[in-house]
């Protein structure tokens, strides 16, 4: 009897171990799968958006970060591959360890039955189950007797019950097997197809280098002139953060140069603003980020470094720049020999977007959530579309990526 009972508890824990396991692992495979599909939409968003087909392909660098932003994706893509692949090998496991020990109950059970069987069949005449009860020395004795006979039938019912739910679970356990079977195939199929993917935009750089290498001057000089352009940029959009903050304070009765003094309103916009820190929405309804924020080593010169004081996104022609957060227009941008921009003010923080070639706001204008800035840029040369965003706090700089939703 204890061993019956100890074996039943060995099977309860068993099952509820696989059962815990199973939901883990699938709510694993679910993040993993969500995430897969994500880089994909990425890497299609790139190929559409920094490699389509132009008239001109556009500077060296600006074909160097585009090849390695979709490199940087692909080895991304493949890893997050494997881990789904790694994963359902070890629910494949988990599933034949489970269809192994059912089928062992099942042969037990099933065991147990037909003895039920045989014993009933041996005791199956009225008469005998009848005589079985008169036979009793008292009423108790005959009460009892008729207990144990009721008890008999329900497990005997029970029995076959157990044997039909473990033939259920089987076929299902068995159905799951041959599904994560197909679906670790279509995966191999997929890493097999990224990776040689990956092999020849590795080649292509490597292609591209050859050529870089054969004009060091016209690639240091094209770097060069985008360093310019960037540090006239970052200049002029500080300055008028710095400008606006003199402004707004000299009205407030206060001296202070570097930080915005709040009303009571601008602090509850400031402190919503910074409670959405990680899920503000994008500056441009759907695009790619082509270049993030930071300094990063050059490609083939990492002596050389590049600067991005927000970050740069590709989107589709004709695409217009939004607000990404209520707020007030503080400055129009206009740099010389540059593109116009437009900074909002949301409390003591401020967005720029930047490289617009029409813009549908004024100084001073209340502007809402997702509202349309302008018409973002399209270069007539390469024939891509990107915006520029920056993003401060008073006259700091902040990293736009820790503050956009996935950027």
């Amino acid at each position: 009897m204890l061993d019956k009972i100890s074996y039943r508890a060995q099977l309860l824990l068993i099952i509820f171990f696989t059962s815990t396991v199973s939901v883990a692992q699938t709510s694993e495979q679910k993040a993993l799968e969500a995430k897969r599909e994500r880089l994909q939409k990425e890497i299609q968003e790139i190929n559409r958006l920094l490699f389509a087909e132009k008239k001109e392909k556009g500077t060296v660098l600006d074909q160097m970060e585009a090849l390695d932003k979709k490199i940087n994706v692909r080895q991304e893509l493949i890893r997050v591959t494997n881990q789904q692949s790694n994963l359902l090998n070890r629910q494949i496991n988990v599933n034949i360890r489970s269809i192994s020990k059912l089928r062992e109950d099942l042969k037990i059970l099933k065991t147990d039955y037909a003895e039920l069987i045989q014993k009933s069949y041996q005791n199956k005449s009225q008469n005998n189950r009848l005589m079985f009860l008169l036979s009793s020395e008292n009423f108790y004795q005959a009460f009892k007797r008729l207990q144990y006979m009721e008890q008999y039938a329900k497990h005997r019912k029970k029995q076959g019950e157990d044997i039909i739910k473990k033939t259920e679970d089987l076929a299902v356990l068995n159905r799951d097997l041959v599904e994560q079977r197909k679906t670790k195939e279509k995966l191999l199929v997929e890493n097999k197809r990224v990776k040689n993917e990956l092999s020849a935009e590795i080649a292509s750089q490597k292609t591209l280098l050859r050529s870089i290498q054969q004009n060091e001057t016209k690639y240091t000089s094209a770097i060069a002139k985008k360093q310019k352009e960037a540090r006239k940029i970052d200049r002029e959009i500080e300055r008028l953060i710095k400008s606006a903050i003199v402004k707004t304070n000299k009205k407030a009765g206060k001296s202070s140069s570097t930080k915005f003094v709040l009303t009571p309103e601008a602090k509850l916009v400031a402190t919503n603003f910074s409670s959405n820190k990680g899920k503000l929405i994008w500056p441009v309804e759907k695009g790619v980020k082509s270049q993030g924020y930071g300094v990063y080593s050059d490609k083939l010169y990492p002596g050389i470094k590049h600067r991005n004081n927000g970050v740069t996104i590709a989107t589709d022609k004709g695409s217009k720049a939004r607000a990404i957060f209520e707020g007030e227009v503080i400055a129009i941008l206009s740099v010389p020999g540059g593109s116009r921009g437009v900074q909002i003010k949301h409390g003591n923080y401020i967005s720029t977007y930047y490289n617009l070639s029409n813009v549908y706001v004024k100084k001073g204008d209340k502007v809402a959530v997702k509202e349309a800035l302008g018409d973002i840029y399209t270069n007539r040369f390469d024939g891509t579309t990107k915006l520029k965003f920056y993003l401060y706090q008073d006259s700091n700089r902040l990293n736009p990526e820790d503050w956009i939703y996935q950027l």
